[in-house]
């Protein structure tokens, strides 16, 4: 894919992300995203933290929507965008760049180049919560951000949940809509894949966190084989 310039969101995501970005409903985490800002990782030490909740980004006409747990402390917290900067997005976007949904293999800045097409990527969670485990009531209180962003994406054909957490969330947002009657028929698992009433399928993965790659759970091959089905399942065209 080549490099494309930055095209303007439309005005209705705008709006929602303005209203993510000034989102001050959790109040622990809130004040862990602003202390981890001030202190700072030593290899970023010159560098300003983004330290707000992050927004989705991605191809607004995408046919694929990916969900994950929530931004890195010194990744998405740090530059502002999700997957950015941080050890699960170095593993996430080499494979979207394979697979034909990102223009380039990397992801270290919000303004390093990287475009996507036909995908858009988003969180369950939009502040760096401590240990990487935001609350019940913190994922309740993100829940209208995870909802505002899905109604803006009529033409999503395929959703990729990256962790129990984001298909727990996604699974909530089937229930609040009347799409599904009981979330305790779809169980997750690596590579499970539920169509749903919708039409839309529904595919599982593990989590891209360092955790689960550097143990070998999750490898390169496997979380290629989920995006290489989402295009087939979404109707794209070959890699």
């Amino acid at each position: 894919m080549k490099r494309s310039a930055v095209k303007p969101l439309p005005p209705a995501f705008l709006k929602v992300q303005q209203a993510i970005v000034t989102c001050e409903l959790c109040p622990r985490l809130r004040l862990y995203c602003k202390d981890i800002a001030e202190k700072k990782r030593r290899a970023y030490r010159d560098q300003t933290y983004w330290a707000r909740p992050v927004p989705g980004f991605g191809d607004p006409r995408a046919k694929v929507l990916v969900l994950g747990l929530a931004p890195g402390a010194h990744g998405g917290n740090r530059t502002g965008r999700i997957f950015t900067g941080d050890g699960s997005g170095y593993f996430l976007y080499p494979v979207l760049f394979d697979t034909g949904f990102a223009n380039q293999p990397d992801s270290y800045s919000i303004d390093d180049g990287l475009r996507l097409r036909d995908i858009w990527i988003a969180a369950v969670a939009r502040c760096a919560p401590p240990g990487d485990k935001p609350t019940p009531q913190e994922i309740r209180n993100c829940f209208p951000h995870l909802t505002a962003e899905i109604d803006l994406l009529p033409r999503t054909r395929v959703v990729v949940c990256l962790g129990k957490i984001a298909f727990d969330g996604y699974l909530a947002y089937l229930k609040s809509r009347d799409i599904i009657e009981r979330k305790s028929a779809y169980s997750f698992a690596h590579g499970a894949q539920y169509l749903l009433p919708n039409g839309v399928t529904l595919l599982a993965s593990y989590h891209p966190s360092l955790r689960n790659t550097n143990t070998g759970r999750l490898n390169r091959a496997m979380f290629t084989r989920i995006f290489v089905k989402a295009r087939e399942l979404a109707g794209l065209e070959g890699v």
